[in-house]
């Protein structure tokens, strides 16, 4: 396992190295004893016996000429055999100097001895085997080398980093499963509150009771299905709420023993027997309001009226504290999108409608949701060209809208730019004069991107800086903005194969297919083999950082198939059979051989950096989800097995003779990416969770148009007054009077942003689901949404902005204002005053300041798939500004349309129908060089914008009207 300290993680250091020491097993020795013989009898053996039987190979005088016509005898003939013999023992005898130099030394890439494919194959596995008895290291390559962390910027001297200790890689066995024997006493575990944003975990519980994480299953077995005190059962084994009690095996230790008979008391009421006295509560503090949350009965009435047009709060009493929580109240906020599992407090039962249904697999896998959002919202923009006026485009609901849930809350669109920008510019710098490095593995941090390269460099480009003696090059975080600004959109992406095959402690792992120059089989149980394997091919088809990749998928049939096709059609093909696929292979294998061989560039990579022949670089993998019979695996290999990169990679399930590399997945989702060295938590696909994705986006191809929500007839004016602003047309803004604690207030902004968006009330319940969608304790939400009330205060009527009505759900008060149900109040206005259409309109749209709800952190504000919030605020300011638009120019005010188009766009970037708007009144204005800044205005946008690949055709044909002269707006 990769790790690194903490305190040099954050970003504010140097990294320390990923240094991985092995773990040899009683099957280690034994392989290495055996390939130790196997090369002494190879290298030693075969020249003693050839020595003792045939004599020296060097003759012991110069033949005559006559000698050579005279005719060929059998002594001759096997003196012409052994001589081959001797030159096919010094071929292997310098590929054992080559493997062991490469093994011995950490140079990577072992040399490529010439004509001994086969032959240097297995001379690999033999000193791979042999190292193992003499070295802890099971990777033979320069990004394990097991060094310190030194970091060497070129043309400087060395500094030297602290160094770090790290994990070691080791090769767990699973340990069988001891019997459970019911005996007169048991053993039980009450799972511990939270302390901070450290949640327990059945592994920890197994680690420190049992001795191993890995015997969590016996822990979850035994446990599965019983009913917890706080009504909830075990169904999953990631959730488990503090105050659970947990039946153990027999030989836990730091447990407590107790009868037999008493164990369905325990988990029915969290003690023994029904009249045990509770222990007593902990007081609130003298200074702390902490009164009882309200229940549905109706609460004492407030005695100050409500003023005229505003409904008043219904009762005095502010937002409740829990008992004994005070500022040091674990907050249960999300920790980057991966929150534990969910929690809760004994004798209060959990309800949350997501708790059973969370797909866990597409939150984690932060670079593969963040591609599918992409490929997601160029639908959605396609959807918006059909949207008929008034009305907006039909939004997912049930298992479509979970899905989008989660790969909002996981994905990081961030790290994706970093990756893909930062590969681009690395091509770019190199490209004359130096040979892009092999790239056998990525690690994507918080802060930082590394390279883990071959063989080693220590003067890569700016702003790139080498580690580990050149073996490690590392992008920080802070270098994203200059690589945006740096126009790379025609760079060639120099390694398209990378794809993540998990995570560690401090990241995600990358792993270049191409680097494999053969085969790669991945062995473990099937079903978990089948959603490693969707998993990367869900990522390979949506990634950013490749470019015209072409996938075949053999035998995963038709739903992953399909619906891959469905959704990056121009990169997926689907095949029953590796048969069928095969030709295709060949054909491209070939064309790279003869693109090589013609364009004159020494490999693949440097045909990419330097932009020649650019189709014949475009990469093609395969993957099959069925192991492959002996015949097709032996003409795989032979396919595969190259000795250089082909802009190809081929994965395969199962053992397969002759594959590069064997990856290894248990049934716990551990990978083990076998001479690579990575031990990671599996990124894992399983069918319920693409299958929503699926649904995703067959919802986002729907082009009809669904009515928006109606403002009710003489709806509510906004307060004059206001206390409190929300405001989420835009960046997120919240002015409130009350204090507010900096490492709380992304969260407590989001309860905040719930309620106002849900102004006839919320249940808690229902405000558990939304903001914790993997259950969250009961005492932890009140503490959170009791912050919030004080954040809010109270109005100028002594009544607190925030309280419960009589129906137990939570509202904001008369006087906190939300700019959305301002600008919704005044479009209602504006229809039903039609002499002041315009200047309501006017006043609707200066609300607009961007995006809605912008500059929100990843991870959170998942809710907002399922509600209709941005859909409906596109829609509406859309057609707002528009209507305005048509209204000035109506009215000959060309600079009023500019403005309304303007506002528009501020919201709606990728709304085609506003740029027209905005061509229309620029164009109106009588400037044409305006026009033309619009123009190259829109082009720009397409350069940056993900969501704009291509312009709708009256766009094109406006451009062209307005201005035949200039060049026609081109898609990228």
């Amino acid at each position: 396992m990769l790790t690194r300290d903490p305190g040099t993680g954050t970003g504010r250091g140097p990294k320390p190295p990923v240094r991985v020491r092995g773990h040899r097993s009683f099957g280690d020795v034994i392989s290495g004893l055996g390939a130790i013989a196997a090369l002494l009898a190879l290298v030693v053996g075969v020249p003693v016996v050839l020595l003792t039987v045939f004599g020296s190979p060097v003759p012991d005088h110069v033949p005559a000429a006559s000698e050579l016509t005279e005719k060929v005898g059998p002594s001759a003939l096997i003196g012409v055999l052994v001589f081959f013999v001797w030159l096919a023992w010094l071929q292997l005898a310098l590929c054992v100097l080559v493997e062991l130099y490469a093994g011995i030394r950490g140079v990577g890439v072992p040399a490529r001895v010439p004509l001994a494919g086969g032959t240097q194959s297995l001379v690999h596995r033999l000193v791979v085997a042999a190292l193992l008895i003499f070295t802890a290291t099971t990777a033979v390559m320069p990004a394990f080398s097991g060094r310190e962390l030194h970091q060497r910027p070129a043309q400087t001297q060395a500094q030297e980093i602290r160094p770090v200790p790290v994990a070691a890689v080791e090769k767990i066995s699973e340990p069988a499963a001891q019997p459970v024997q019911k005996a007169e006493t048991t053993k039980i575990y009450r799972v511990q509150p939270p302390e901070g944003r450290h949640h327990e975990s059945l592994w920890e519980i197994a680690d420190k009771c049992l001795g191993e994480g890995r015997r969590y299953k016996e822990i979850y077995n035994l446990n599965k299905g019983h009913v917890q005190p706080d009504g909830s059962k075990l169904s999953i084994a990631s959730l488990i709420r503090p105050g659970w009690i947990l039946e153990m095996p027999s030989d836990a230790k730091h447990s407590q023993v107790i009868p037999a008979g008493e164990l369905e008391n325990y988990f029915r009421t969290g003690h023994a027997g029904h009249h045990a006295k509770p222990a007593p509560e902990k007081p609130a503090p003298p200074e702390q309001e902490a009164p009882t949350p309200p229940k549905h009965a109706a609460p004492p009435q407030h005695e100050a009226p409500a003023p005229p047009k505003h409904e008043a709060p219904s009762t005095a009493a502010p937002v409740p504290v829990p008992q004994g929580s005070g500022s040091k109240a674990p907050s249960g906020e999300l920790n980057g999108g991966k929150e534990t599992g969910g929690v809760s407090v004994p004798g209060q039962r959990q309800e949350s409608s997501f708790e059973l249904t969370w797909p866990e697999g597409l939150a984690g896998a932060s670079l593969l949701a963040a591609g599918l959002l992409v490929a997601l919202g160029r639908r959605r923009r396609a959807q918006l060209w059909h949207r008929t006026f008034g009305q907006m485009v039909v939004r997912p609901r049930g298992e479509a809208a979970q899905a989008e849930r989660a790969l909002r809350m996981g994905a990081d669109g961030a790290a994706v730019e970093l990756l893909d920008l930062g590969l681009r510019q690395l091509s770019r710098s190199m490209g004359e004069g130096r040979a892009l490095p092999t790239v056998y593995g990525v690690h994507l941090g918080k802060e930082s991107l590394d390279l883990w390269i071959a063989p080693a460099d220590r003067n890569p480009p700016e702003p790139w800086q080498a580690y580990d003696d050149g073996q490690v090059w590392r992008l920080r975080g802070d270098a994203l903005p200059g690589l945006r600004a740096a126009e790379l959109g025609e760079v060639l992406a120099p390694y398209p194969g990378l794809v993540s095959i998990g995570t560690n402690e401090n990241g995600r792992i990358l792993v270049d297919l191409e680097a494999a120059h053969g085969l790669i089989a991945l062995q473990g149980p099937e079903q978990t083999r089948r959603e490693v394997l969707a998993a990367l091919a869900l990522e390979l088809a949506t990634n950013r950082w490749s470019d015209h990749m072409r996938i075949t998928l053999v035998g995963f049939g038709a739903e992953l198939g399909e619906g891959l096709g469905d959704i990056a059609p121009d990169r997926v093909r689907t095949v029953s059979s590796l048969d069928e696929a095969l030709p295709e292979l060949e054909a491209r294998s070939e064309e790279v051989r003869q693109a090589l061989a013609a364009s004159g560039v020494d490999s693949v990579l440097t045909g990419r950096s330097r932009g020649v022949f650019g189709e014949a670089w475009m990469p093609h993998y395969l993957i099959m989800a069925d192991q492959p019979t002996e015949r097709e695996a032996d003409r795989l290999v032979a396919l595969a097995r190259t000795g250089t990169r082909m802009a190809a990679g081929y994965l395969v399930p199962g053992e397969v003779q002759g594959a590069t590399w064997t990856w290894d997945v248990d049934e716990g989702g551990r990978l083990h990416a076998g001479v690579l060295g990575f031990q990671v938590d599996a990124q894992l696909i399983p069918e319920e969770h693409y299958r929503g994705v699926f649904e995703l986006f067959r919802t986002a191809d729907r082009l009809e148009s669904v009515p928006m929500a109606e403002q009710p007839a003489g709806a509510t004016e906004p307060p004059r007054q206001s206390s409190v602003d929300i405001r989420l047309l835009g960046p997120i803004e919240v002015e409130a009077p009350g204090p507010m604690d900096e490492s709380r207030r992304a969260l407590c902004t989001e309860v905040l942003l719930y309620l106002a968006t849900h102004p006839g009330g919320v249940h808690p319940t229902v405000l558990s689901g939304a903001i914790w969608p993997r259950g969250v304790a009961a005492g932890v939400r009140d503490a959170c949404i009791a912050r919030v009330s004080d954040w809010l205060g109270r109005d100028v009527r002594g009544r607190p902005n925030l309280y419960y009505d009589d129906r137990g759900r939570i509202r904001l008060g008369s006087e906190v204002k939300v700019d959305w149900a301002v600008f919704r109040w005044l479009v209602w206005r504006s229809a039903a005053e039609p002499a002041s259409e315009t200047a309501y309109m006017s006043y609707a749209l200066d609300l607009v300041r961007g995006p809605a709800l912008a500059d929100r952190p990843r991870g959170r504000y998942g809710w907002l798939a399922s509600e209709d919030l941005e859909y409906e605020a596109t829609a509406r300011v859309v057609d707002v500004a528009h209507r305005l638009v048509v209204l000035r120019l109506e009215e000959g005010d060309a600079r009023g349309a500019i403005g309304a188009a303007r506002a528009g766009l501020r919201l709606a970037p990728e709304d085609e129908g506003l740029w027209r708007d905005l061509l229309r009144a620029t164009h109106a204005g009588g400037d044409e060089a305006q026009v033309k800044v619009v123009v190259d205005e829109l082009r720009g946008r397409m350069g940056r914008d993900p969501y704009f690949d291509q312009l709708q055709p009256e766009t094109e044909a406006l451009v062209e009207e307005l201005m035949p002269e200039w060049q026609r707006v081109s898609a990228r």
